[in-house]
């Protein structure tokens, strides 16, 4: 009985979302899969392959995340110029390209050649990705399909590692030659199976301007001001978040002495919640204000993060990955949603792009400011910044929560004609 109730659950859920958006996760889960089997081991393999130190692979990943802003804001543009479609296939092929060229190259000065182009060419589909899921949906969904995209997503961080350590046994070169493959075939899938998302008369109308043009309308986007509002919160946000990925591991094996096989479950517990309960939690939030859920989610990375400065133990270690996960939960898929809110349909690549940089700006500077705290001061310093950041992004959510009720009050105040 239980099983034939989770299958109808199932069923349910797939009847619920159109068969074009299923196909489009189907081939992001192959593409996420062959990143997720590297991605792990690329700081090993540089450090091992060439010989040099963590900061010189620090750089390396910097010079990606600079070039990456490029690219993002390119494939913004062709998104909504050329369409959604080919610009993703645009950079999943070089993406395939780009990996490939590292699995070869042999000299390390090569290497940041290949890692620069690789930030700007394969970094072109990702404001397209995004845009088209915003296309499939209509809003109201859109929270729970990016929900369902990051369960897709975190599946494929549990499942990649496991093949990479596999493949890495034998030679690194099959994990870049493997990731390659899966980007490939996401292009194939997608290319034959997924329909343009991007409204025709759009598409002409875009044809007709220039590229330059269509590159102007980004300050259409600067222009937004409760977007950019938006973004650099976002931006504190992801200097906290990111801590999990970067510092936390070193910080846990030095100060804590947490072996990497320890820290290895912290991380797992983090993708298996996701997997199982993200779905579940999006579509009970689904009908609460979307800034009132940021700041919910937030206020929890700020308790989760700064719980690391306080406790010392293992099993509040867990607990505190437990906090952030549902904090994540919250705010990733609802945040991604937002944006989809803010942007008009013809900017939505542009502003999908844009928002990416709340990504890529703290990746480039926000491990060198971490590092310099953890190696020249008490380490549980960081903790506690990340706590009070994340209470700041709280409450700038929350700001914005409000705002967002005095303008819709306004614009139901009838208009009093003499």
């Amino acid at each position: 009985m239980f099983i034939q109730n989770q299958i109808k659950k199932i069923k349910t859920v797939y009847n619920d979302y159109p068969r074009q958006f299923w196909l489009v996760m189907g081939a992001f889960f192959i593409d996420r899969v062959g990143g997720a089997l590297i991605f792990p081991f690329f700081t090993l393999y540089i450090t091992k392959k060439f010989g040099v130190g963590l900061s010189e692979a620090g750089l390396l990943f910097g010079v990606h995340f600079v070039s990456s802003i490029v690219g993002t804001t390119i494939g913004g543009a062709l998104a909504d110029r050329m369409g959604r479609k080919g610009t993703l296939i645009f950079g999943l092929l070089s993406s395939a390209f780009s990996m490939l060229l590292m699995g070869f190259v042999n000299n390390i000065t090569a290497f940041f050649l290949v890692a620069l182009i690789s930030g700007l060419f394969a970094s072109v589909g990702d404001p397209a990705g995004h845009a088209m899921v915003a296309d499939l949906l209509p809003e109201e969904k859109r929270p729970e399909g990016y929900g369902i995209w990051r369960v897709s997503a975190n599946l494929a961080v549990v499942i990649g590692p496991a093949i990479g350590g596999l493949l890495a046994a034998y030679s690194y070169l099959y994990l870049f030659i493997t990731d390659a493959v899966a980007s490939t075939i996401t292009s194939i899938v997608i290319f034959i199976l997924v329909k343009e998302t991007h409204k025709a008369p759009e598409v002409s109308k875009a044809r007709s301007e220039s590229f330059f043009s269509t590159v102007k309308g980004y300050g259409d986007v600067f222009k937004d001001g409760a977007f950019l509002v938006f973004m650099f919160i976002q931006i504190i946000v992801v200097l906290v978040y990111m801590q999990m990925n970067t510092t936390l591991g070193v910080y846990l094996r030095d100060h804590h002495q947490i072996t990497e096989l320890y820290f290895g479950y912290i991380l797992s517990l983090n993708a298996a919640m996701v997997v199982l309960f993200q779905f579940p939690i999006t579509r009970r939030i689904r009908n609460f204000p979307p800034m009132i859920v940021m700041t919910v989610g937030t206020l929890l990375y700020a308790v989760g993060f700064a719980m690391y400065g306080f406790v010392a133990v293992y099993p509040l270690f867990l607990l505190a990955m437990v906090i952030i996960t549902i904090g994540e939960m919250l705010v990733s898929p609802v945040g991604t949603s937002i944006v989809a809110s803010f942007a008009p349909e013809d900017k939505r690549g542009r502003y999908m792009a844009v928002f990416s940089y709340s990504w890529t700006l703290p990746n480039i500077f926000g491990l060198y400011l971490s590092g310099l705290i953890i190696d020249n001061h008490d380490p549980r310093i960081l903790w506690y910044i990340a706590g009070i950041l994340g209470m700041f992004a709280s409450f700038g959510y929350y700001l914005l929560h409000l705002s967002e009720k005095r303008k819709t009050a306004a614009a139901e105040i009838p208009e009093i004609r003499p």
